[in-house]
């Protein structure tokens, strides 16, 4: 049997006509940016997360990164202040401070989960730092109540990143949180698309501001903004798979729960939180000595795995003046993590091959 680790046309299969209805709607209105589909999505998604703003965008960085330069320009950082990050998380949370010109202060991971130590946190906190960053990795929401009284005894703002986090119970409680709809999130676009959510307005008018060029009307341009909108035909698409997130999500953990009983003494599995809700499982990451070994076994067998993600940013070339960290947390997770078949689409027959290829 072929098991993908994610085949995206099926996911979208599974929504029947829905999808093509939707798209056929905003072709057929003759509006493809900031029109009723994005208005309407905005306020759906925010009901859905319990939060007063939601400002659509284009990508998940932007997301990050235009709450990062709206932080700036209210508050008054400057070039060089330090924003703490995880030591192992996609790029592109550390892309963000870089591009809003502010500094990376790398915080290492638990083991067991791959999230911030907020043990950690404090002995990194110096006069310049301004912002932490949490990252919801593979699904899982961090310490929100720990790291969010961490900030406010320090004055410090927090910006989650949720770009993989849709859904999970933990999520979206801080100053701002990032989405992205990459397509293969677990509220994924027809393309790229993300969005910021928070309770305060003046924040979201701003970073409204900002992705589109910085106009508070058209021609009246208060700041340097950035062309980052999310278009009319992915807020549609994205309101259809809205309903059916939950949905989704709980298939997700039936997913991981099976992987749990039957993979548990062969492999390093997941820390599963004791609030089971707090994990989308948007990747299932498991750890292993002989990774690279097991990769290949199983794509003999026809199982596709994926390797999140084998060099940490710290040991990338575009971040070489910290290749000198010694970060051996975020080091072994690059090099043991392996990430299994997840969709809510697998079957329970797919889902026992890749059990049965580990036996």
């Amino acid at each position: 049997m072929q098991v993908d680790f994610l085949n995206l046309q099926r996911v979208n299969e599974s929504f029947g006509s829905e999808l093509k209805e939707a798209v056929n709607r905003v072709v057929s209105s003759g509006w493809y940016l900031l029109h009723t589909e994005l208005e309407a999505f905005e306020q759906e998604f925010a009901d859905y997360l319990g939060v007063k703003h939601c400002v659509g965008c284009g990508n998940g960085l932007d997301a990050l990164t235009l709450v990062l330069m709206a932080w700036k320009e209210q508050l008054g950082w400057q070039v060089g202040d330090e924003v703490i990050v995880p030591s192992n998380t996609f790029i592109a949370t550390v892309l963000a401070v870089s591009r809003a010109g502010l500094k990376p202060v790398f915080c290492e991971p638990n083991l067991e989960d791959a999230l911030i130590d907020v043990n950690r946190i404090e002995a990194l906190i110096t006069e310049h730092t301004r912002c932490i960053i949490p990252v919801h990795l593979y699904g899982q929401t961090c310490d929100m109540d720990r790291i969010l009284q961490i900030a406010k005894m320090h004055g410090l703002k927090v910006l989650e990143d949720a770009c993989q986090a849709h859904g999970a119970e933990g999520a979206a409680q801080a100053d701002a949180a990032a989405y992205s709809f990459y397509p293969g999130k677990n509220l994924g676009a027809l393309g790229d698309g993300g969005c910021i959510v928070t309770n305060d307005k003046e924040l979201a008018q701003q970073v409204r501001s900002l992705a589109n060029y910085g106009q508070s009307v058209k021609y009246t341009h208060i700041y340097k903004g950035v062309n980052s909108r999310l278009d009319e035909v992915q807020a549609a698409v994205l309101r259809v798979k809205l309903r059916r997130l939950d949905k989704d999500n709980a298939r997700r953990r039936e997913i991981a729960n099976y992987y749990q009983e039957n993979l548990k003494g062969i492999v390093s599995v997941p820390r599963i939180p004791a609030h089971p809700c707090r994990h989308v499982f948007h990747v299932y990451a498991i750890r292993t000595e002989h990774r690279d070994e097991l990769q290949m076994s199983l794509k003999e067998k026809g199982i596709q795995t994926l390797i999140h993600y084998p060099i940490p940013p710290h040991r990338q070339q575009a971040y070489r003046e910290f290749q000198h960290l010694h970060l051996p947390i975020a080091d072994e997770w690059g090099r043991t993590e392996l990430s299994l078949p997840m969709s809510p689409v697998m079957t329970d027959e797919e889902v026992e091959a890749v059990c049965n290829g580990f036996k």
